[in-house]
């Protein structure tokens, strides 16, 4: 397919696909969640092993699904996949990783040094700061051991969402930059002592990272204005960094309507989509992949996401699917504002709607008359894309990472460095220049925010599971360590005291009815009951079954949705909220309004006009 082609052209296994011709040896897909990164790496790397080619295929993402793409455990050893001779797979997991690194920096002085050293040692080596390094050197080694240059043809790496995996390819840099101008803050002491040793390592990696001939970098995304902007802007971002050899999946485009409204209105807004899609996307070499009936799990169904033809067969009744309308966004809605404040922590997997859902509880609030601070965690939300206006009562804010790290920094150096001279002031900015910091000024910030729940509602979008989980364990941190140092008799709140709490935090698990964000979804309530936080309710969003729809194929993929939807109603949630797919973009805050109640005449219109600041669920 030649750059910027908007056409889909070949039958049946498509052998025009430019971002798998004269494949390099490292492969990096990347875009915003819930785009379908997961599965076109997974179908991409079945693709070349079965080209006869040795394939390994790694997840960076804390949260990997990709043993449930393939339906096998996988973890962090790699794994054949047999079913496929030649392919094997890797998660990268940020536990093991890190307990792997900690005994390569405890093990030597256990025994040598006292009981009591060792365990200082190993707090330090507890918090997220360990966990980047640990996931990162598992990354790095990837890239630079020949062992595994020898052994692979092509290391496939399917990554975490956009943000976060621009934190991920700028860390040889920002480390290697670290190395040469400091030793870091003491409370980094411990992750920090084993980096020295990879400086050689980290190069190697900025120079395969930018080497075209050695690595590419493919951005996939769906024909939707966010995913789109998301794909732009990291594009951006990617070139300053030297990853200049860049190519575009655009996954899930719908090519038919079949006569129905809802197909024709979802047809139009695609289209629109991709050609306002602007010249650095529209220069950069293309394929476009067709939407499909069934879920991307197991390899029928991975094999062909790479066809034009659709093949797949949907066993199921179609009829009285709009039954399932019955579950409105309202009723949680009315239950949350009887508290009258609280935190409302919206979860799940990228790219379900959990900034939409956010934005939509905190119009609601807000309109009832409540005060409403509406903030995000995720590096790649836009929420003042989705409101699309301003609202009384209603607060916006975002925690970005440069800015805490500013403010953070800002602080330190009016306390702690009120009294040094310029040698200790020099000392403690090159300690704060770790980055280690912004785990100290992300979680800062969070705690601040949980505080203003006290007198009104806090409606939290979060970025996606797996980093979640990392603030959540920083959070997890802090209180075990105020619970050592105030013992029992003394009374305190810790912030994942107020998490744990129903009557402060209502945590909301969003998903869409598919087999993976439900999977990932009930993973992460099983991770939130460990640490003690139930979750309050499940949103099951964007529903084609909740729709009605007319369309053959949205029909086929409506009928897929109704056991997960089972699932989720039956085995996994005591609360419920169905929000079906509706031809109008929840965009705006009429629109988030609509989603409250469900389905509206939008379901029977034709496609509505673009919003000039539209943007899909995020």
């Amino acid at each position: 397919m030649t750059p910027g082609s908007d056409t889909l052209t070949g039958t049946g296994t498509r052998s025009d696909l430019a971002f798998l011709t004269d494949t390099p040896r490292f492969l990096f897909f990347t875009g915003k969640g819930g785009v379908g990164k997961t599965s076109i790496a997974c179908a991409s790397a079945i693709h070349l092993a079965e080209g006869g080619a040795s394939v390994l295929l790694v997840s960076t993402d804390p949260a990997s699904n990709v043993g449930q793409v393939f339906g096998v455990t996988i973890g962090n050893t790699v794994t054949p996949i047999a079913a496929v001779p030649g392919l094997s797979a890797l998660e990268i997991d940020p536990e093991q990783a890190v307990e792997k690194y900690r005994e390569r920096i405890v093990g030597p002085v256990r025994g040598l040094l006292p009981a009591a050293e060792v365990a200082s040692i190993e707090e330090q080596l507890s918090g997220a700061c360990t966990t980047e390094i640990a996931s990162f050197n598992e990354f790095t080694d990837l890239l630079t051991d020949a062992a595994w240059t020898v052994a692979y043809d092509h290391i496939i790496f399917d990554t975490a969402p956009t943000g976060h995996t621009i934190r991920l390819l700028q860390l040889p840099g920002d480390w290697t930059e670290f190395l040469e101008t400091g030793k870091g803050d003491p409370s980094c002491l411990g992750p920090l002592s084993g980096l020295e040793k990879q400086r050689a390592v980290y190069a190697q990696a900025v120079a395969a990272l930018g080497d075209p001939e050695r690595t590419r970098l493919v951005l996939v995304a769906r024909a939707q204005q966010s995913t789109l902007a998301e794909a732009a802007r990291t594009s951006g971002e990617l070139v300053a960094i030297g990853m200049e050899r860049q190519y575009l999946v655009v996954n899930g485009v719908l090519e038919s309507d079949g006569g129905d409204p809802l197909a024709s209105a979802i047809r139009g807004r695609e289209q629109r989509a991709l050609g306002a899609r602007g010249d650095a996307l529209s220069a950069l070499p293309t394929d476009f992949l067709p939407l499909k009936a069934g879920n991307m799990v197991g390899l029928a169904a991975l094999r062909g996401l790479l066809s034009v033809d659709e093949t797949a067969t949907v066993e199921g009744d179609a009829a009285g699917l709009s039954a399932f309308a019955s579950s409105p966004l309202s009723a949680l809605v009315d239950q949350i504002a009887a508290d009258g404040h609280g935190l409302v922590m919206l979860m799940g997997k990228g790219g379900v709607g959990k900034t939409t859902m956010a934005a939509a509880f905190a119009v609601a609030l807000a309109e009832r008359g409540f005060e409403v601070h509406l903030t995000t965690t995720d590096p790649a939300a836009h929420l003042t894309d989705t409101l699309a206006g301003d609202l009384e009562n209603l607060e916006v804010s975002r925690i970005d990472p440069a800015v805490e790290i500013e403010r953070y920094t800002d602080h330190v150096l009016a306390t702690k460095g009120a009294h040094l001279d310029e040698q200790g002031l020099a000392m403690l900015r090159e300690d704060l220049r770790s980055p280690c910091t912004e785990e100290i000024a992300v979680f800062q910030a969070f705690s601040r925010v949980t505080r203003e729940a006290k007198h009104k509602f806090v409606v939290l979008d979060t970025a996606p599971t797996g980093h979640t989980l990392l603030l959540l364990d920083a959070t997890g941190s802090y209180h075990r360590e105020v619970s050592r140092q105030m013992g029992s008799t003394m009374h305190f709140t810790t912030p994942m005291m107020k998490l744990q709490d129903p009557t402060q935090t209502k945590v909301l698990l969003v998903t869409l009815a598919e087999t993976t964000p439900v999977l990932e979804a009930a993973g992460l309530q099983e991770d939130l009951r460990r640490a003690g936080i139930e979750p309050w309710a499940w949103i099951v969003n964007n529903s084609i079954a909740a729709a009605d729809p007319a369309s053959a194929l949205l029909q086929r993929r409506a009928a897929n949705e109704l056991p997960e939807i089972d699932a989720v109603r039956s085995r996994y949630a005591t609360r419920v909220a169905l929000v079906p797919l509706l031809a109008v973009e929840p965009i705006g805050i009429p629109s988030l309004e609509a989603l409250l109640t469900g389905p509206t005449s939008d379901k029977t219109g034709g496609p509505e006009e673009p919003h000039p600041r539209a943007q899909l669920q995020s």
